[in-house]
């Protein structure tokens, strides 16, 4: 296992502000930031291997570092229930990336376990140039992008500071279970915002940082998408 330094400096080597989805996951894992079981694949029958290794159904992503955003040009395809849906999805992100940017240099195709549906939260940092790192919570999706209701905090925080960020978001009701969604775990939650204090106090150079969306079950959550920027 890489150090958190080593996996930067690979980054500024090869001329990358940003970190490879599995980079940003490796680091998740290294600072007990749950997030979904994933491998690299290289071809297309590890891509079947490790699909069967993870279990059914899966996602695979494009790992690429000239594909930024990689929902926008295809490099996605989600809940792969089969063998066949897998081979199939592989060469179809393959095809999309290739169209997209014909020079693009595909390091792999990230499998990950495709996580149950259940209430979304975002965790986020951005680097003030006067105050250092802040840290961000919110509920995601529509909340996130439509509401804006997320709220701030200066690192390092307190476990008090992480449990007045979660109550103070307007969605927040939405939380402690709400018509027939269930409860989150508020502890879960709490946990991860201090983690990402940690980090992001530990690793002055991240620029900014997201974790969205994370699921939030009863019991536990998982982090299904991450990205990290260098300054």
């Amino acid at each position: 296992m890489n150090s958190v330094s080593e996996i930067f400096n690979n980054a500024k080597t090869e001329g990358r502000k940003f970190l490879l989805e599995p980079e940003a996951k490796t680091i998740c894992k290294m600072y007990n930031i749950p997030v979904t079981d994933f491998k690299v694949a290289k071809n297309e029958d590890e891509v079947v291997k490790f699909s069967r290794e993870i279990g059914f159904p899966v996602v695979l992503k494009i790992v690429s570092p000239d594909v930024i955003h990689k929902s926008d040009v295809g490099g996605v395809i989600i809940d792969l229930k089969s063998e066949e849906a897998v081979r199939k999805a592989y060469r179809q992100i393959i095809e999309n990336v290739k169209k997209y940017k014909p020079k693009a240099k595909i390091t792999g195709i990230l499998v990950q376990e495709m996580a149950p549906p259940s209430t979304e939260v975002i965790v986020g940092s951005i680097k003030d140039p006067q105050f250092g790192p802040a840290l961000m919570f919110g509920l995601g999706g529509i909340f996130v992008e439509v509401l804006k209701d997320v709220t701030f905090r200066i690192a390092p925080i307190t476990e008090d500071d992480a449990r007045e960020m979660i109550t103070e978001v307007k969605a927040y009701p939405l939380l402690k279970g709400y018509r027939n969604m269930p409860p989150a775990d508020i502890d879960a939650i709490i946990k991860i915002i201090l983690n990402t204090s940690k980090l992001v106090m530990e690793h002055q150079e991240i620029k900014e940082l997201d974790f969205n969306p994370i699921m939030v079950y009863e019991k536990g959550a998982k982090t299904v998408d991450a990205r990290i920027i260098l300054e």
